[in-house]
């Protein structure tokens, strides 16, 4: 992706700034759950899991969650860490995020923070508006600014399933993606460094099953037809 492909790219985010969450919306996605802030929850949810089974405590550790848009997830989940910060090539969309600690990405795949600043990097949602082409280079900047030891999330939409897929087509703020498939994503880690520590699907359920019935996604989570998965990969020391 060129200069003026990135410059159009922040460019088509500024835009939906203003109406990100009515850009969301889809009579699917609303059946589904009528919060939206249910599916940054459950993103915290999975995070705090894998963390748990590890045997890592998340509030001694800075989290870095690129791509972070408006900051829903950054408000939700800030304060399961020590520090939090973000990141995100659209300066609209950070201007609706509300919190101080966040820097504008001069392109999509540089990461606006020194080297080995954090150890948690999370990147939800943002795999798939970045050119196939260029997600090594996102991929190897995210391994830059990880503490040896620390964890890289991926998050993304899963493109097995069939719901999933219909939502995408129909959203506007999705109108460039390229859904990855999960293998796909953990070759991607794998080739810039990253050791495989396993991959969590989740959103099989709706927000009102889910509550009544947790223990039936954590049944299924390595089962791949989960709306999203989540996959975290280890920078070795």
């Amino acid at each position: 992706m060129n200069a003026v492909d990135h410059e159009d790219k922040n460019r088509e985010f500024d835009g939906f700034a203003g109406q990100y969450r009515e850009l969301l919306k889809d009579p699917i996605r609303e059946a589904f759950t009528k919060d939206s802030g249910f599916f940054a929850e459950r993103k915290r949810q999975v995070f705090a899991a894998f963390f748990a089974r590890q045997g890592m405590d998340p509030h001694r550790m800075r989290w870095l969650d690129v791509g972070c848009g408006q900051g829903e997830l950054m408000s939700m989940a800030q304060a399961d860490f020590a520090g939090s910060a973000g990141c995100d090539p659209s300066a609209e969309m950070l201007a609706r995020a509300g919190n101080p600690n966040v820097r504008v990405q001069r392109t999509p795949t540089s990461i606006p923070y020194p080297d080995e600043s954090f150890e948690f990097v999370s990147a939800v949602c943002v795999y798939h508006h970045v050119l196939p082409a260029d997600r090594d280079a996102l991929t190897r900047d995210i391994f830059r600014v990880l503490v040896p030891g620390g964890i890289f999330a991926m998050v993304e939409h899963n493109p097995l399933n069939p719901v999933t897929q219909i939502i995408v087509r129909r959203c506007p703020v999705d109108a460039d993606a390229q859904l990855l498939l999960g293998r796909l994503a953990r070759r991607l880690m794998h080739r810039q460094g990253f050791r495989n520590m396993g991959m969590d699907f989740f959103l099989f359920l709706p927000q009102g099953l889910t509550r009544r019935f947790p223990w039936v996604e954590k049944m299924l989570r390595k089962f791949p037809m989960g709306g999203q998965y989540c996959s975290f990969g280890f920078k070795p020391k």
